[in-house]
């Protein structure tokens, strides 16, 4: 485990001990696995910098490789092609998506990198975020690539959940050991805000709080709050972000945020729980809406994140929002009121191990483990398939719609004119919004969604996206709002 607080290195450090293990024990390569694409493109290019473009291979759904001026991909973007099929690079970044489901998957062209896993140094940055509902297959897996593969495993995180039971029910002969331990006195030293419980705020009351703040991030955990509370704001320097905007236009907003919050402009951001992990960004104050207590201290690495004023200037409020909040959080919220209750700091390990603990007993061995997956591999023949199918480590099913807003439209007319190649579909997932089932229900009802020949939704109603908001969450027909 390296558990070190936000702001503390945790990326360059974990680097650092990957190549120093790799060279002491003769392994072969480094892969670092991250919850989120919204965050896996920096990493990337910290690694690039560090290490030269040439030994680093960033494999997730939105990479984008060079082409020449004649449209064809350059000799090294080839080379970084071939390398997605393998994993034969001496560091790869990629998505927990990608490693966890490929581990599970049965189809050849998953599993055909998976003997590279082997005397690796496997990385999990932002550790807490594994689901709940597959934790068990999750730990398993990792216990078995450490136990049986020669590889090493790095739970990476500032809020380290507590997996130690479950790793030695799974792998009893390994040790867990913490690379980065701290005296109560050092973890002090990175302590950089101060904690407030405001009770409960309607939206109108939230946003005239927000409103009175020149520079504030506010975290919520729908994205019809996000938009409602962001439409309440005045004013210049009023930003929203959510998975409700296209990639390429969360990525042009976030570096305009970046941007006016150095220069000392107003600056209010309203966003959904996607700002939280790892994304480099430094505001003054941070309100989040009540959330797990890992969610509410990634929130609070946005504040003070480089510690330029004092802890007591740096205030993260904890909220309850007007709406209930939603069924999935339930329990990591109950977890985090009763740690909350009970601790002063809760930024302490203590506290963040006592969360963790409750999480998990409040939620049982069978929730761990919503599919099945472990029991179905204690039969006399691994049922591959049957694994597979069960095994999706995002359970909510989602469609991408594909918005035509500027540059992106030849995209789509080389789409629209049957082209099916890879290497437009990578670049297409820049421009795609994921939406749940039911907004998509009300879009198509809505007659706003052209499908084409190879399954792909296009938006053909350019009112209906948005350049603050993103995709809207009301379509004529269905006049219907969506979580």
């Amino acid at each position: 485990t390296l558990t070190v607080p936000t702001g503390g290195g945790k990326t360059v450090a974990s680097l650092a001990f990957a190549l120093a293990q790799a060279k002491a024990q003769g392994m072969e390569r480094v892969v670092y696995v991250i919850p989120y694409t919204s965050i896996i493109e920096q990493t990337a290019d910290t690694f690039r910098e560090i290490l030269g473009p040439e030994n680093v291979l960033e494999h997730h759904s939105g990479v984008l490789f060079d082409l020449d001026r004649d449209g064809e991909l350059t000799p090294d973007a080839e080379r970084l092609v071939r390398a997605t099929e393998t994993w034969d690079m001496p560091v790869l970044v990629t998505t927990a998506v990608q490693f966890f489901e490929s581990l599970f998957s049965n189809r050849p062209s998953q599993c055909r990198k998976l003997h590279n896993l082997a005397k690796s140094i496997i990385i999990f940055d932002e550790a807490q975020i594994l689901p709940l509902s597959y934790l068990r297959p999750c730990v398993w897996a990792i216990s078995q690539l450490v136990e049986h593969y020669g590889a090493s495993a790095v739970l990476c995180t500032a809020t380290q959940p507590a997996l130690g039971p479950l790793f030695r029910e799974f792998a009893s002969e390994l040790a867990m050991e913490e690379l980065c331990p701290m005296a109560a006195e050092a973890w002090d030293a990175f302590r950089r805000v101060h904690f407030r419980r405001a009770g409960k705020l309607t939206w109108e009351e939230l946003a005239g709080q927000l409103q009175a703040q020149e520079q504030v991030l506010c975290v919520v955990n729908r994205r019809k709050a996000a938009q409602t509370v962001f439409h309440k704001l005045a004013g210049e320097g009023n930003f929203h972000l959510s998975t409700l905007m296209v990639p390429a236009h969360r990525k042009a907003v976030l570096a305009e945020i970046r941007q006016r919050l150095l220069d000392r402009k107003p600056c209010r951001v309203v966003s959904t729980s996607l700002i939280e992990a790892g994304v480099d960004v430094d505001f003054p104050a941070v309100f989040r809406e009540e959330a797990g207590l890992d969610s509410i201290l990634q929130a609070a690495g946005r504040c003070n994140r480089e510690g330029k004023r004092l802890p007591e200037d740096s205030v993260v409020t904890i909220f309850q929002g007007e709406d209930d909040p939603p069924k999935l959080f339930a329990a990591a919220i109950g977890a985090g009121r009763l740690v909350l209750d009970r601790f002063e700091d809760i930024a302490s390990r203590e506290a963040v191990h006592a969360y963790f603990s409750t999480l998990l007993d409040l939620n049982g061995r069978a929730a761990q483990d919503k599919q099945g997956i472990l029991s179905l591999m204690e039969s006399d023949f691994f049922p591959f398939r049957a694994v597979a199918e069960r095994f999706h480590l995002i359970d909510s099913p989602t469609v991408t719609v594909y918005v035509p807003r500027g540059e992106e439209a030849e995209l789509i007319a080389r789409l629209r004119g049957g082209e099916h190649s890879r290497d437009l579909y990578r670049r297409l997932g820049q421009y795609g919004v994921s939406v749940y089932e039911d907004h998509f229900k009300a879009l198509d009802r809505a007659g706003v969604l052209d499908r084409l020949e190879d399954g792909s939704f296009v938006l053909n109603d350019p009112s209906l996206y948005s350049e603050t908001t993103g995709l809207s969450m009301e379509a004529e027909g269905g006049k219907a709002n969506f979580v």
